[in-house]
């Protein structure tokens, strides 16, 4: 199948040698997000606001590659604090409360940068394309 890359324009995707996600095979599969608000290029102090805008950046990219949050079949959290677990929770809930993808949540020594609370990667099915028939036929 065909590989497409997704890119944010960023001048560092290509230096660090990644793309924001990879659509193959049926798959999105997103790059690790954290919560910077790309317009800006502002990262919010609180881990709520990190959190949001990692979702507003999925988001986005999974529409670009043609599918939505609703097709997210794996999620990836890490944070930095275990005390932000609580705080981060209800708002993976509002997101996928219903959609229910496969998690995990990780708790790291940290990230890319310290200001930084919370990384999210998610895969998502493109909708009608990644069946069991699909992909193991």
């Amino acid at each position: 199948m065909e590989r497409r890359l997704i890119s944010t324009g960023s001048p560092f995707e290509k230096t660090a040698g990644y793309s924001r996600a990879v659509v193959q095979g049926g798959f999105v599969f997103v790059a690790g997000t954290t919560g910077y608000d790309y317009s800006t290029m502002v990262l919010p102090a609180s881990v709520e606001e990190q959190t949001r805008n990692c979702f507003r950046t999925i988001a986005a990219t999974l529409k670009e590659a043609g599918t939505s949050m609703a097709d997210v079949v794996r999620a990836t959290y890490y944070i930095t604090d275990p005390a932000d677990a609580e705080k981060v929770f209800p708002i993976f809930g509002e997101i996928f409360g219903d959609i229910r993808p496969a998690s995990t949540l990780l708790v790291v020594a940290g990230l890319f940068k310290p200001e930084m609370k919370i990384e999210i990667e998610v895969t998502a099915a493109m909708p009608g394309i990644a069946s069991a028939g699909a992909l193991f036929s």
